[in-house]
């Protein structure tokens, strides 16, 4: 039987396994990520894209193709809920930091923006920046049974184009196989939760809506329509492609009839909640999914590990979905580059566990709690499936004209909608996490300092250089040209920042690179007008780093691969060599842990 020999299998080729791919091959690992698919994804399905995702597309080199594909952040502007897109408009809300009180938070963030970017469009950039790294990515091909044996992961596959059985020997793996993830039942991972909580369907459909969404441009517009022969037709609209293309997206009762999913009953219902009965629309695709609530128990088994849907699976509510499977591998990618090249030991690979899984509870119970908070908009509407149609009218009426408690309802309306902030504008769970692990070193010589003075930790992020946080982005000037301090991170290598007299620093880096044979980045980054300024290459010119950087200018910030904050010194120490050798030898070289 053919066998192939390779340092890192991925199983599953969605946004988690091509990010994986992508990110090996950028670090020069060798990697091969297979799929049972023919190809990358065949319909739209997730397509929120957070900053922090698009920071991570950035560092692949891939953010600028991104942009030209996606819909950008000032057409996903509008959340719109209404009767129907031609019917009464009930309520709007600005969402994803695109409105005036919001947008001065996300600008101030990241250098990226958030977009809108649909999953048939954002898997081929992914496969095309791996396979031009030298990634190898298989489709048709089918994982069968994987095992570990000592210090190898053995993997049956399929070719299921030929029938063919070979076998993949890796040292690693990655099962980033999705929602019925066989690497995951075949290394024992249980997961947690509930599997199915509900169905849903997604109808894919091309109908030109330019003339209800010109003027009120956005990502998702929630229609609940009382029809007098259908009964309340109700479904999110999903933006595909401004303002011709979309996902009709709605729950339904498995008790009753399958009649109602058949194209009649689609064209149908679209129809009604467009307001159209005339319209041209044609369904491109159907797919029915199930809503769970689940988190593995762990992503490690010894030398397998789990990304994306395979570890956390939840409702697409604050579109975290995506975004928390791109970020799953940034966090993996660059510890097993380190390790597979001899820079650090098997214990680094527990750190993945202890960061990440943290995050996939996190991100499973607010993309729950959206979910719940959802349900006074449904309150405030006051329309029921069970209602006759003279119901729904009368329900709707306080909405639409003035009775003796239009005020009340509007009000609660109004409090309902503010609620779904948490889903729309949940800045601090997008960008906010923050890592404790063996690979991130306490502060021990920094004094605290209050983190989240007077604002929600959930609706706003609090950039922060405290170790395990993300880097905090400031605008530098490089040349006179403008340069964020995230470009001075990430590449697969570690970054040290310092002030303008840094050096002590650089010269504390060339010993720990050649005790260690790692590589360091270090920038010297100056304040404007500092005497020293002229030696530095990047220059403070606004103070937005020096207010954010949270060490004495002599000290430093020491930044991991994927850009969070490994360890920091608030001043030069005494010995800065054999501080920054510690450091680096805690992270790299830890006892592994009992798995």
């Amino acid at each position: 039987m053919r066998e192939i020999a390779i340092p890192v299998l991925i199983v599953g080729a969605g946004p988690a396994g091509l990010a994986a791919a992508a990110l090996l091959a950028h670090y020069d690992v060798a990697a091969v990520a297979v799929s049972r698919h023919p190809g990358t994804a065949n319909s739209p399905r997730a397509h929120i894209t957070n900053q922090r995702t698009m920071e991570v597309l950035r560092d692949l080199g891939l953010e600028a193709r991104v942009k030209t594909l996606a819909m950008p952040k000032e057409q996903m502007r509008h959340n719109v809920w209404a009767t129907s897109f031609a019917g009464p408009e009930l309520a709007r809300m600005d969402g994803w930091g695109a409105g005036p009180e919001r947008a001065p938070d996300y600008a101030a963030a990241s250098p990226c923006e958030m977009c809108n970017i649909p999953q048939h469009l954002l898997e081929p950039v992914l496969l095309a920046g791996a396979r031009a790294k030298g990634a190898q990515v298989l489709f048709n091909t089918e994982l069968i049974e994987i095992a570990q044996h000592g210090e190898q992961v053995v993997a049956l596959m399929r070719d299921r184009v030929t029938g063919e059985d070979f076998v993949v020997r890796a040292q690693y793996a990655i099962g980033a196989d999705g929602g019925n993830s066989l690497v995951a039942a075949n290394m024992g991972i249980a997961m947690e939760g509930e599997m199915a909580l509900g169905p849903a369907l997604s109808c894919w459909l091309e109908a030109d809506l330019t003339a209800y969404c010109a003027s009120r441009p956005g990502a998702l517009y929630w229609m609940s329509q009382p029809d007098p022969v259908l009964g309340l037709q109700s479904a999110t609209f999903v933006c595909v492609r401004p303002w011709t293309e979309w996902v009709m997206v709605f729950t339904y009762d498995p008790e009753q009839s399958e009649a109602s999913l058949e194209e009649p009953a689609l064209l149908a219902r679209a129809r009604a909640i467009i307001g159209a009965p005339e319209l041209p629309i044609r369904i491109k695709a159907v797919s029915k999914w199930t809503i769970k609530r689940a988190v593995a128990t762990s992503m490690q088994a010894g030398r397998v590990f789990l990304a994306g849907d395979a570890a956390h699976r939840h409702p697409p509510t604050n579109g975290l979905g995506t975004n928390t499977s791109v970020q799953d591998s940034y966090n993996l990618a660059w510890k097993l580059a380190m390790i597979l090249r001899g820079k650090a030991g098997p214990g680094l690979l527990d750190s993945y566990n202890e960061e990440r899984l943290p995050v996939a509870r996190a991100v499973v119970e607010r993309a729950m709690q959206s979910v719940y908070d959802m349900q006074p908009l449904g309150e405030a509407l006051g329309l029921a499936p069970w209602q006759t149609p003279e119901q729904m009218a009368a329900a709707l009426e306080p909405l639409l004209a003035t009775t003796a408690d239009s005020e009340a309802r509007r009000a609660a309306l109004a409090q309902a909608v503010q609620l779904q902030q948490y889903q729309f504008n949940c800045h601090g769970v997008e960008l906010g996490q923050r890592y404790v692990s063996s690979a991130v070193r306490p502060d021990v010589d920094v004094a605290a300092t209050p983190e989240h003075p007077g604002r929600d930790t959930q609706l706003y992020y609090h950039a922060s250089s405290t170790p395990g946080a993300s880097l905090p982005h400031a605008w530098l000037s490089r040349g006179g040209q403008r340069c964020s301090t995230l470009d001075l991170a990430g590449q697969g290598r570690f970054a040290l920042l310092t002030g303008a007299s840094g050096q002590s620093w650089r010269d504390a880096v060339e010993a720990v690179r050649d005790a260690l044979g790692i590589d360091i980045a270090v920038h010297a980054i100056a304040a404007a007008g500092d005497g020293a300024a002229a030696e530095c290459e990047f220059i403070d010119v606004d103070g937005a780093w020096a207010a954010q950087r949270g060490v004495a200018e002599d000290g430093c910030v020491l930044l991991r691969p994927d850009r969070y904050v490994a360890w920091r010194s608030q001043t030069l120490p005494a010995d800065a060599p054999a501080a920054l050798l510690a450091v680096l030898n805690a992270i790299l070289w830890p006892e592994p842990q009992d798995c």
